[in-house]
């Protein structure tokens, strides 16, 4: 398999990396940052895990299927994590957080 057969992994994947870079630094500029601090945590988490399967998969690396699992989980993490808040930039990444976890279940199907 190449990268050729996984578009709509990789659109996910993008998606969900900068929804969670956004939700990450408007999560900086919350008022009381305190009570962000596990949303910032897995925002980073999950943006680094969908950026580096997003690679794994254009570069065919025989992990891909692993590193998807993986990041299966974290995409759920942050996307619980984000739907307890009300702000706009959280529920967002929760949904892109959700899309990605769903589109990478298809490819590891």
């Amino acid at each position: 398999m190449t990268h050729e057969n996984f578009p709509s992994v990789l659109e996910a994947l993008h998606e969900c990396m900068e929804a969670c870079n956004h939700c990450y630094d408007a999560c900086l500029q919350e008022e009381d940052v305190n009570t962000m601090v596990e949303c910032i945590r897995l925002d980073r988490e999950c943006a680094d895990i969908c950026a580096f399967l997003e690679q794994s998969i254009t570069r065919n690396s025989p992990y891909m299927q692993e590193i998807a699992k993986v990041c299966i989980t974290a995409c759920e993490e942050c996307a619980d994590t984000c739907e307890a808040h009300h702000h706009d930039h959280c529920q967002k990444c929760a949904k892109a957080c959700r899309k990605c976890a769903e589109e990478c279940r298809k490819m590891i199907a």
